[in-house]
């Protein structure tokens, strides 16, 4: 089983910082891609910001320079600091990996249980 356990969500105002963290457990062998995703409501589910097994970034055109993703291997834990936050950055936030179980299975998609951000004044 693999386990996806976000935290770090919550209520701020405009401007302030959060930072969001996904700690994986359970049967891993290696996650590639780990990432953040967001959904508010009447939304798609977005991706935030992704980055890969070598350090390589993606994020989204709204949040880039704002937002931050990071990984600590070692901890199989992922970060998101979001800084300047705005009112339409509200939304729950997921985080998603991928992840190989043995060396022969094949890497699959796991999320976390979300996180709600809400930027209000």
């Amino acid at each position: 089983q693999v386990q996806l356990v976000e935290s770090g969500g919550g209520l701020v105002q405009p401007g302030e910082s959060l930072r969001l963290s996904c700690a994986a457990s359970g049967s891993i062998l290696v996650i590639s891609t780990m990432g953040w995703y967001r959904q508010a409501p009447g939304n798609q589910r977005e991706l935030v910001a992704d980055i890969n097994s070598v350090g390589n970034t993606n994020y989204l055109d709204s949040v880039e320079g704002r937002f931050t993703i990071s990984r600590d291997n070692a901890k199989n834990t992922w970060y998101l600091q979001m800084n300047s936050l705005k009112p339409e950055d509200t939304a729950v936030y997921y985080c998603n990996a991928r992840i190989k179980k043995t060396w022969t299975s094949r890497f699959d998609d796991y999320w976390g249980q979300g996180t709600q951000v809400t930027v209000s004044s």
